[in-house]
């Protein structure tokens, strides 16, 4: 089925409020990079706030999560336990150095205790990174878009990948055109509108999904309970106290391996960052990235209910009786999708794209204007010094263009990167922002916690930061390398690849550590 002509006047209207809401508060326009870039630093901590879990949830959350609940039980849940602890000790001692040293991204921060040449190799790590995983997030987007352009394919076929080409090019476009307007202060604005959007959303599919299985959320809650899940493990279950290295959210890894995630995330990264630097203080930016992770919980909460409930309204017959639906789930990637074009009626069903097309235009917005400003401050102004902010405000919008070009490509290497290796999407989405976060992790702990590191073991450990994470990652190494035969060659090799993400950056951030800690400190540089 496709989208009803009401369901198109529900997203078009979605559009021109974005439109409108960005005229509004770009009236005035950015007149310096401080503004475009840091919104003047006079952005409300609530604003920030839910501008941080827009972009951190994503598009990833709003297709991932319910797939996650489907196909699997609730512990991704636990990982918020991580999350959380990290946005304290971010909040406590990586925020107020930022403001102390009055820096506009966080790669500014190494320059004065390792050099240049730290800042610039974090920096590039950052883009690197951000890439990689903006990227990722624009692949999964134009899932769902695939099959608004397109239609469904038929039953037990594959969306083809050119239909997921062409829509990662719409949604880039878009995407660009919108950051190009106005700068952070709009994407902050935008999220709050779009967090709205997503909320209703989200709650529209429970309320429906509870009206449809007979005997609502008592007999949801019977037959999940009798439930299993792939591992063996009841649908339900919440925390896995397993000592299994494989798995990606037992207790342990949420504890060790999503702590270090959140560091990097909220501390390292400057698609957030960028937010929590907009806030008057270091006091307001810290208490806006514990807000969002608070409130975060128990949004992620709603997708795995929906999951849950897709569970039931698809695998369980017995309990559906002749409400049951005709067509089965052959993907679970689509399962939400598939609940939204189907089975809703019109005008709703353009309400969840609008929410999924929030999610995912607060993502590639965010990271669009991050990494043109990381390349204006920590890059373009030292290379080409003493022109007027107009002339920087100018390169910080051809950035925006050429990023956006460049995640674009990227979006399109994920349709066969996350189709070889079978990953959910939350899964691949979060495996994927590792590969850059290892050698920062690694090089951040070195330069705060301790008085070694020098310009070039900095530099050697965000390389090797990457490389342990890329030899760890099997569906990476499968685009170029015959992994199949390397695993029935070396079992040791197979049982690293097997290894779940968040063990795998610990590895790196380990290895990374060690590798900065060889340099020595210049003399020269700052101390504390």
């Amino acid at each position: 089925m496709t989208l009803s002509t009401l369901d198109w006047i529900v997203i078009i209207a979605y559009a021109g409020v974005l439109v409108i809401t960005g005229v509004i508060f770009n009236r005035r326009g950015a007149s310096d990079t401080g503004d475009y870039f840091l919104g003047g630093r006079r952005m409300p901590v609530w604003a920030v706030a839910i501008s941080v879990v827009a972009t951190a949830l994503s598009a990833a959350t709003f297709v991932g999560g319910p797939q996650q609940a489907f196909a699997g039980n609730l512990t991704y849940l636990a990982s918020n336990i991580g999350m959380i602890l990290a946005a304290v000790l971010v909040a406590w001692l990586v925020i107020p150095a930022f403001y102390r040293a009055e820096v506009a991204t966080p790669y500014g921060l190494l320059e004065s205790r390792m050099g240049r040449g730290a800042r610039r190799g974090a920096a590039t790590a950052f883009l690197l990174g951000r890439v990689m995983a903006s990227g990722a997030r624009i692949y999964i987007i134009g899932i769902p878009a695939a099959l608004i352009f397109f239609g469904e394919p038929a039953a037990s076929e594959a969306i083809p990948p050119w239909q997921i080409i062409a829509a990662i090019g719409a949604m880039t476009v878009v995407g660009i055109a919108y950051t190009l307007a106005g700068g952070v202060k709009s994407v902050i604005w935008t999220d709050v509108i779009q967090m709205g959007v997503f909320v209703v959303a989200i709650g529209a599919s429970i309320w429906l999904l509870l009206d449809r299985i007979p005997g609502g959320a008592g007999a949801a809650y019977d037959a999940l309970a009798t439930a299993q899940a792939p591992d063996g493990t009841s649908k339900l279950t919440l925390f896995d106290t397993s000592l299994n290295f494989t798995s990606n959210y037992t207790l342990l890894a949420c504890c060790v391996g999503f702590v270090l995630m959140g560091v990097a995330s909220y501390g390292l990264d400057q698609d957030m960052v960028q937010r929590m630097l907009t806030c008057r203080s270091s006091r307001r930016g810290a208490a806006s990235v514990i807000l969002a992770n608070l409130a975060s919980v128990p949004i992620v909460a709603m997708f795995m209910t929906v999951g849950l409930l897709l569970f039931v309204f698809y695998e369980r017959p017995d309990v559906m009786g002749d409400r049951a639906p005709a067509a089965a789930i052959d993907d679970s990637r689509q399962v939400f999708l598939r609940f939204i074009l189907n089975e809703l009626p019109g005008g709703l069903s353009g309400l969840m794209f609008a929410g999924l097309f929030a999610a995912g235009l607060s993502s590639l917005n965010s990271g669009l204007n991050s990494m043109s400003s990381t390349v204006v401050n920590d890059f373009y102004r030292d290379l080409v010094p003493g022109r007027d902010e107009a002339h920087y405000l100018r390169v910080g919008r051809v950035g925006v263009v050429a990023w956006g070009i460049i995640l674009g490509g990227f979006a399109v290497v994920c349709v066969w990167w996350q189709r070889a290796g079978e990953q959910t999407l939350i899964d691949f989405a979060l495996g994927v922002m590792t590969f850059a976060y290892a050698g920062l992790l690694g090089v951040f702990a070195t330069a705060v916690l301790t008085k070694r590191g020098s310009e070039r073991s900095a530099i050697a450990a965000l390389i090797g930061g990457f490389l342990v994470i890329l030899a760890l990652n099997r569906p990476a190494l499968g685009l170029v390398l015959d992994v199949d035969a390397i695993a029935e060659q070396s079992a040791w090799v197979d049982s690293a690849w097997k290894l779940a993400f968040p063990w795998k950056l610990a590895i790196g951030a380990s290895l990374a550590t060690i590798i900065c800690l060889i340099g020595n400190r210049p003399p020269e540089a700052d101390p504390c």
